[in-house]
């Protein structure tokens, strides 16, 4: 490591008409001390949360044995690559999906609206919302306030219905994860362009400045190029390759979110397709999950919830052998042709998850990676699809948390263990001491 009197602020930005983008964590940002002693900066945290709608079959999502020897069962095969900072927690209850007394119908609503706060949303389809604050906002408000953005909600589908979108429930209970408050939901942007640009572009611009952009194909890196090369010259060799590397991430992004534009707009036959978002789902996905990496890369924001697709969702999955909409084969009724779609999809979901682990992993974040310094959640509120079950829910933690997780394991509770208790500890290895997140009984002292 190059040892030079330089020392860079940690939110270092570069510069240009039109652009502003902030530098990934570099050597030169750590105070030179002397040629002989250095500090090394402390981890980042970063929490991820991705919400899989419609439950599993959980015969191919448990796991068969507990701890440490336990194999990856089919559904979460992807993982084997992680394998050792993946935790799968088992017979977790999410009884605040279930109807109180009266209630009735709601099921979809009520598992993605209390799948962060465990706290049962209010049945109602007027403007009188309430739920729960999400722990991803009560993260945000502790480890994100000296962040250009708090937090980052992105989903891989549609999500602008409004009305009455479940039997008595407002269309908002199923279109977000993220609460800032309790009557404060956060909306999940599906834009790939918009999201870009609001992690790096100039806020504030309308979509006929972006489409002017894109017919000039003027680049965000070509405004700051300039500083990129005057920074360059400053920097010892392993930071020169991390900010090349960094800045080739971008711009494959940004290429990519051009083509689908283009794409778009060449499309007559898709007129209501929104700006920027690609027609492939799995294009979709894995890009939201590529801005998210470089979003935590470059500390733009440190907590981040993706919906791969929300509850009752009718999307159709024909490239992996389910062509059938997801809704429709979680209520299998026992087919095994229909059972054996919604294990695909399951699979599927756990694979772009695992290509996020994936990319993670390969970008550096001081002494490690930023898979090292992230905790992930992964899961659902909804159990059973079929049978609108949310006791148990599916549940796995990954990453290193920071030192925080000892991963390779299959933890299995005692049946009806709170989701909540599982909040409550993603909360505490988070530095956040609450005393209870909806109806949590304590934490779970395994994890």
């Amino acid at each position: 490591m190059m040892i030079t009197k330089m020392a860079l602020p940690r939110r270092t930005f570069l510069r240009g008409v039109g652009a502003t983008l902030a530098l990934p964590f570099l050597d030169a940002m750590v105070p030179a001390l002397t040629a002989m002693s250095r500090t090394a900066a402390a981890p980042t945290p970063r929490l991820a949360f991705t919400y899989v709608p419609n439950g599993v079959i959980f015969d191919g999502w448990t796991p068969s044995t507990n701890g440490a020897g336990f194999e990856l069962p089919s559904i979460l095969a992807p993982l084997q690559g992680h394998r050792d900072q993946v935790v799968v927690v088992s017979n977790l209850a999410l009884r605040t999906g279930e109807a109180a007394e009266g209630e009735g119908a709601g099921n979809h609503s009520r598992a993605s609206a209390s799948w962060l706060n465990a706290v049962r949303p209010k049945k109602t389809t007027g403007a009188d919302i309430r739920a729960g604050t999400t722990i991803d906002q009560i993260a945000a408000n502790a480890i994100g306030q000296d962040t250009p953005l708090r937090s980052l909600e992105v989903a891989a589908m549609d999500f602008t219905a409004v009305g009455g979108c479940d039997v008595g429930y407002a269309c908002t209970y199923s279109n977000t994860i993220s609460w800032r408050t309790p009557t404060t939901p956060l909306p999940m942007q599906t834009n790939p362009r918009v999201i870009f640009e609001r992690l790096f572009g100039e806020v504030g611009r309308g979509i006929d400045v972006r489409r002017r952009e894109l017919a000039e194909d003027r680049s965000i890196l070509d405004a700051i190029a300039g500083q990129v090369d005057g920074l360059q010259r400053q920097l010892g060799a392993a930071d020169q390759a991390r900010v090349q590397d960094y800045l080739q991430s971008v711009r494959e992004v940004e290429l990519r979110i051009q083509r689908m534009e283009q794409r778009v707009d060449a499309d007559l036959a898709l007129p209501d397709t929104p700006l920027g978002v690609p027609g492939s789902y799995d294009d979709h996905a894995s890009l939201l999950y590529e801005l998210q990496a470089l979003a935590f890369q470059t500390d733009v924001t440190r907590v981040s919830s993706i919906m791969l697709g929300k509850e009752a969702s009718p999307q159709a999955y024909p490239h992996i052998g389910a062509p059938e909409a997801h809704h429709a084969v979680s209520h299998h009724g026992g087919k095994v042709n229909e059972i054996e779609m919604h294990a695909k999809i399951n699979t599927y979901h756990v694979s772009l998850f695992t290509h996020f682990l994936d990319r993670l992993k390969a970008i550096p974040d001081g002494d490690g990676t930023l898979l090292d310094n992230t905790l992930l959640l992964y899961g659902s509120g909804m159990g059973n699809g079929d049978l609108h079950e949310h006791v148990p829910v599916p549940a796995l933690v990954a990453g290193g948390a920071w030192g925080q997780l000892k991963g390779g394991r299959h933890i299995r509770y005692e049946k009806e263990t709170p989701m909540a208790n599982l909040l409550v500890s993603i909360l505490e290895k988070t530095g956040l001491e609450v005393e209870s997140i909806g109806d949590s009984t304590g934490r779970l002292s395994e994890l």
